[in-house]
């Protein structure tokens, strides 16, 4: 069966075609992370939702006007990867675009189950398109907590901070103690650099320069991504070789969210913004921390001693208490 959806856009249709391929842009309203090679026979994946990946082969590449691909889910056994057919064409209208989804090669079943996620992802796309912000997804909130989703969750909640942090906000001071905002993102960098390394991450041969233009985003997403995807791919199992100890995947996997996370609140503290995050995932986070964050841990210097708060406190103020930060909601 094939499911079939237009939606107008009022954007140009080079504009819209770089809303549905350029990775900063799909991560605005459908994606937390993705990855294309854009070209005929290129590759891509885009993590949806925590623990669900799409991925497959373009197709077709017609910029302004057309994109295909061979569509599937990574694990899915009755769609994997390159199984179905997508195809999104352009066409010019008044004040716009027309966008027209069209996903071909599927079950009465799965075209049901795909027909809901994209009616929800139009949506978001339209919003974006008219307004220049979809909202934080109610769907990256994970159905069930493990280190790999916890992460996939946290950098959505990091990213759409990390969207609105400004060339400008570079000098500005964060709750780090020493790091304004640039250090920061260098400090933050650097970590998943080491984490993702550690875990056979595939980064790009050359990172965005940070002596240029400050940004934020789009520094720390370059190796965000792969170092996500490694740890999808490669699992919680065994131990990983850091360098300097051999430790549990776990516990990387449990250093890697609290990152994530905790410095999502750092940044958007020194933007003077609250934090948009469940607290699900704040209490999810808060456990891994409390587990990874001993006192010999603290001893080290990599935190400072936990702050006291309220223990009906949000669990965000919570997390952020006991990594040593003095927590403060608006």
């Amino acid at each position: 069966m094939t499911f079939a959806q237009t939606v107008f856009l009022p954007v140009t249709p080079d504009e819209a075609f770089g809303l549905v391929t350029q990775p900063e842009r799909l991560r605005r309203w459908m994606t937390i992370t993705s990855r294309i090679d854009l070209r005929a026979g290129g590759d891509f994946r885009w993590t949806v939702v925590p623990g669900a990946y799409a991925a497959g082969t373009v197709t077709e590449v017609e910029p302004g006007r057309r994109i295909a691909f061979a569509f599937g889910w990574e694990g899915h056994g009755e769609v994997p990867p390159g199984s179905s057919d997508l195809t999104i064409t352009l066409e010019p209208a008044e004040g716009g675009t027309n966008l027209t989804l069209v996903h071909a090669g599927l079950s009465p079943a799965q075209e049901e189950d795909h027909a809901q996620g994209w009616t929800h992802y139009l949506g978001r796309l339209a919003a974006l398109a008219g307004t220049g912000d979809a909202g934080l997804d109610v769907w990256v909130q994970p159905e069930h907590f493990d280190q790999i989703a916890g992460a996939d969750a946290s950098f959505a909640v990091l990213d759409r901070v990390l969207a609105a942090v400004t060339p400008d906000a570079a000098a500005r001071p964060t709750p780090c103690e020493d790091f304004d905002v640039a250090a920061l993102t260098d400090h933050l960098h650097g970590s998943i650099v080491s984490i993702g390394t550690a875990i056979g991450a595939q980064f790009p041969a050359e990172f965005p320069s940070s002596s240029v233009t400050f940004d934020a985003e789009a520094r720390l997403a370059v190796v965000i991504q792969p170092t996500l995807e490694a740890l999808a791919h490669r699992g919680l199992e065994g131990t990983v070789d850091m360098g300097f100890a051999v430790m549990p995947a776990t516990s990387v996997a449990n250093i890697l969210n609290i990152e994530l996370l905790v410095h999502a609140w750092d940044y958007a503290s020194a933007l003077g913004r609250d934090l948009e995050v469940s607290a699900e995932l704040s209490q999810y986070i808060l456990g891994l921390a409390e587990e990874t964050i001993t006192d010999q841990v603290r001893a080290s210097g990599s935190f400072a001693g936990a702050k006291l708060v309220d223990e009906s406190a949000h669990a965000l103020d919570r997390l952020v208490a006991f990594t040593g930060r003095v927590a403060s909601r608006g």
